[in-house]
């Protein structure tokens, strides 16, 4: 007995998903800046809202040697620290 299905000629294409995927640091060109965050992380309890100076000067490196598209630090979340002139200068304005 052959059971042979055949669902159509639709054929499935995977594609990326837009964020959250990005090249491997195979020749460690950031791993100071992942050990020094993930150290952060150890000592805080993993509480991630302790460690965003760490986790922006990561991401900051894997943007600087194309591990990741570069984008906006404040579209990532980190608008807050940003250097403070910047920050003071469109606080004031109206």
């Amino acid at each position: 007995m052959s059971t042979a299905m055949n669902f159509g000629t639709k054929s499935f294409k995977p594609r990326p998903p837009d964020k959250g995927s990005f090249p491997l640091d195979h020749f460690g060109e950031c791993k100071a800046f992942k050990e020094n965050f993930m150290r952060c992380l150890r000592e805080k309890h993993f509480d991630s809202s302790l460690c965003r100076l760490q986790s922006k000067e990561y991401l900051e490196c894997r943007m600087e040697k194309q591990l990741m598209a570069k984008e906006p630090l404040q579209k990532l979340g980190f608008g807050d620290l940003m250097d403070q002139p910047q920050a003071e200068n469109t606080e004031a304005k109206p």
